[in-house]
């Protein structure tokens, strides 16, 4: 796998604007990184924005007012926070900062399970940084989807294109219970639960089939 270059798509995902004022602008980034087979790094930032102008008259750059950057060393498979470190950047008051120490009491936590409880308890209202809570809360969908790529990454590639998610997984693995009840389609009376609980095939994706097809991959049936 390719590194030191970027190898996402950064264009943005909001509708065409054109025809709007825009008043402000907040920016969610997470990635996640494989440090070691048992260790992976999330990273997040939050990012907010005035237009230009808009706090300056004449200034003709965006000025940034919140910008927030959250490290979290996390052990794989277990998803527990072995490292927490969080970084201010850009904030409107000189003692804003003091509570960066206080999101160390992150460290023991399970990703995998009750974290956005956690956090909200830890770190709600007046116990917090409502910036950086506001993060934390997007940074834990990511750990648990990272889950799944580190356990493909060890996957060599084959000699022609094909699938490296195990859709069609072993009869003892039971990794799918960790979306037990984290949305509708996973609700115990949910389609996708009633599938892996009963050892049927997860199938292919929605966001794979076309492109899984594009190199010839067959996809089978929709699930």
């Amino acid at each position: 796998m390719s590194t030191g270059v970027d190898l996402f798509l950064s264009d943005s995902i909001l509708p065409d604007d054109a025809e709007l004022t825009p008043l402000h602008e907040r920016e969610y980034r997470v990635r996640s990184y494989r440090l070691s087979p048992d260790r992976v790094l999330i990273r997040g930032a939050v990012r907010d924005q005035k237009p230009p102008g808009l706090y300056i008259s004449h200034d003709p750059d965006p000025i940034t007012v919140h910008h927030m950057v959250v490290d979290l060393e996390v052990s794989f498979p277990s998803l527990e926070i072995e490292r927490a470190e969080v970084t201010f950047n850009t904030f409107p008051h000189t003692t804003c900062s003091v509570i960066t120490d206080h999101y160390k009491k992150l460290e023991g936590l399970s990703i995998a399970r009750g974290f956005s409880n956690k956090v909200r308890e830890l770190f709600g209202g007046p116990r917090g940084c409502t910036h950086t809570t506001a993060l934390l809360l997007a940074m834990g969908p990511v750990a648990v989807q990272c889950s799944w790529s580190m356990r493909t990454f060890e996957i060599p590639d084959s000699d022609e294109p094909e699938l490296k998610l195990g859709f069609n997984r072993e009869p003892d693995d039971d990794s799918w219970k960790m979306n037990t009840n984290t949305c509708h389609e996973w609700a115990e009376d949910g389609p996708a639960y009633a599938r892996a609980a009963s050892g049927l095939s997860w199938g292919v994706p929605v966001f794979m089939r076309d492109r899984a097809e594009k190199f010839g991959i067959e996809v089978g049936d929709p699930q």
